[in-house]
């Protein structure tokens, strides 16, 4: 790919003790791996197309991963990935075309095998609320668009803060108001597992309040609302065994009055 933008996977993981992930990932390309363990380390490989690079940090949080692996990059594209992700062999020149065809695109969100897709089989512009569709190792973007914009993922979200998910949501709200331009691409680059999670211990109260709690603070007192409503009848299957809707309802209805991450997030920037 002489001469064309070049794609450089950013990879979240813990606790690894060597640079196996590469290959059980099959990245074929540039890398950067954040591993946050318990020590501080750094590592790096040779891959077929490019230079894996490993970063081992005591560090704690998906996003203040993401986050630091958007700092160590270097290349024109980068792509989010988890570490239970199997890239497809053609993974690179379907990143890197769609770029080459969508050139006014910062964002690029891409379709991955063995899932559901959220989108028709067309490229379309995404906007809300279809990004609320959106799985964050779906995500690729234009470095130089979210340096720019300064665009990050909101440490208040995500894995390891004890907050709940949905800091993919934020991270494309986010990228709405800076004006990035999104566009999902029906081209499948990868398998996901997702057979566990680090931050999902079921259908209970405090995963509804949490919900809550993120939905306040990433769409505001209104959406959450008609989100909360929306959210406890359209996925009643999902959960049923496991909590009354009553009880759902009430819980994210608890955790949209207490607004917990808004007053957090407001205390934090007058630190």
């Amino acid at each position: 790919m002489s001469g064309r933008m070049k794609l450089e996977v950013l990879l979240s993981c813990m606790h690894k003790e060597d640079m196996d992930i590469i290959s059980d990932s099959r990245i074929t390309g540039s890398a950067v791996v954040i591993n946050q363990c318990d020590k501080e380390d750094y590592d790096e490989l040779k891959t077929k197309n490019g230079l894996a690079r490993m970063y081992s940090v005591k560090d704690r949080g998906l996003t203040k991963s993401r986050n630091m692996a958007i700092e160590k990059s270097q290349g024109d594209i980068c792509l989010l990935c988890d570490d239970d992700e199997v890239f497809k062999k053609d993974y690179e020149e379907k990143i890197v075309s769609a770029y080459e065809e969508l050139s006014d695109a910062d964002i690029i969100i891409f379709k991955m095998a063995d899932r559901k897709p959220s989108f028709p089989d067309k490229v379309i512009r995404l906007g809300f609320p279809k990004i609320m569709k959106v799985s964050s190792w779906q995500i690729s973007f234009k470095r130089n668009s979210l340096i720019e914009s300064g665009v990050r993922f909101d440490e208040l979200l995500g894995a390891g803060t004890g907050n709940g998910a949905e800091e993919e949501l934020k991270f494309l709200k986010d990228s709405l108001k800076a004006r990035l331009k999104i566009y999902y691409m029906p081209r499948e680059i990868a398998s996901v597992g997702q057979e566990s999670s680090t931050w999902f211990k079921g259908f209970n109260e405090k995963f509804f309040k949490d919900r809550g709690n993120t939905t306040r603070y990433i769409l505001g007192l209104p959406i959450s609302l008609f989100y909360a409503f929306y959210y406890v009848i359209r996925k009643r299957n999902m959960y049923k065994k496991d909590i009354s809707s009553f009880k759902a309802l009430k819980s994210i209805l608890s955790g949209i009055k207490e607004n917990r991450l808004t007053k957090l997030s407001k205390n934090k920037g007058k630190i």
